[in-house]
């Protein structure tokens, strides 16, 4: 026996790496130098789009006990090709890293200072 209203199978969105720039302000037990006033992380983030990545990213930093003020997103690595960006073979690996993982990728921090 078929029901006749069947919901149609969703079409399964590949993964996609996507390069963000997360703003983290202070707060307490967030592993930052002493005096730094915040920070900024490059990070390589999976989803199925970048609104995804961005959610996922934000989430994982709160688990992380930081505090993300302001993200930035950069697109994919096609994107960042078709921008002129130049990506070294260090950079693709951890993206491809975040892809094979499904993760999240902190790649660089930036701490700020008065």
């Amino acid at each position: 026996m078929t029901d006749e209203t069947e919901k149609p199978k969703k079409e399964k969105r590949p993964q996609q790496v996507y390069t963000l720039v997360v703003e983290v302000g202070r707060k307490p037990g967030d592993g930052l130098p002493a005096k730094a006033t915040g920070a900024a992380l490059m990070i390589y983030a999976s989803g199925v789009d970048e609104d995804e990545a961005v959610r996922e990213t934000v989430a994982i930093l709160k688990q992380a006990d930081l505090a993300p003020l302001d993200v930035s997103g950069y697109g994919t690595l096609d994107d960042r090709v078709a921008a002129g960006d130049e990506i070294d073979p260090e950079e693709r690996a951890l993206m491809q890293r975040a892809l094979d993982e499904n993760s999240v990728v902190v790649a660089q921090m930036t701490p700020f200072f008065d």
